[in-house]
């Protein structure tokens, strides 16, 4: 089955980026071709039917699946970065991180109130930066209807801080 080989490719790098943390490394999923189609398979399944007007992806792992996922789905990309890299006017949104605070911007032209648009990234973690881009997205009047990951740590309750949207992702570590 392809989620186990997906699963199976995901390493483990104990104290990265310090010390306690475990982090998923999912760069072998990435270097093989056969997992990573198999991935963006996956992950465009539900939407193939009724695709969205644009995937939109967070900085900087959800760029290689929400170009990917767009790609397939026939539809365009909308990049969400982290602060001070976009050139035009934009909206952004500030959250907490473990060890400070971070922000994340997008164009305010990037999509159209009522467009519809599935948000990407690679991995689900507390949920902080998927909540600030859904705070993104949720000003420019965008109808999200998907959250999508390749990867979530149920352990974090990541997902709670998501209520409301539909969230979807390929593996969970428990």
């Amino acid at each position: 089955m392809a989620v186990d080989a997906i699963r199976d490719a995901i390493k483990d790098v104990v104290d990265f980026p310090k010390e306690g943390i475990v982090f998923k490394d999912i760069t072998p999923v990435l270097r093989s071709e056969k997992l990573f189609e198999e991935a963006i398979d996956l992950l465009v399944a539900p939407y193939m039917d009724s695709p969205p007007d644009c995937v939109v992806g967070i900085e900087s792992r959800g760029f290689i699946f929400g170009s990917a996922m767009a790609l397939r789905l026939g539809t365009g990309f909308v990049p969400i970065r982290k602060k001070g890299k976009l050139p035009r006017e934009t909206f952004e949104e500030s959250y907490e991180l473990e060890y400070g605070e971070a922000t994340i911007e997008i164009h305010r032209d990037a999509l159209k109130p009522g467009e519809r648009a599935v948000l990407v990234d690679d991995l689900l973690a507390t949920g902080g930066t998927a909540r600030a881009a859904l705070g993104l997205l949720e000003r420019l009047g965008v109808e999200v209807v998907g959250v999508d990951f390749l990867v979530e740590l149920t352990f974090l309750n990541g997902r709670e801080r998501l209520s409301g949207y539909p969230v979807n992702a390929l593996i969970a570590f428990d």
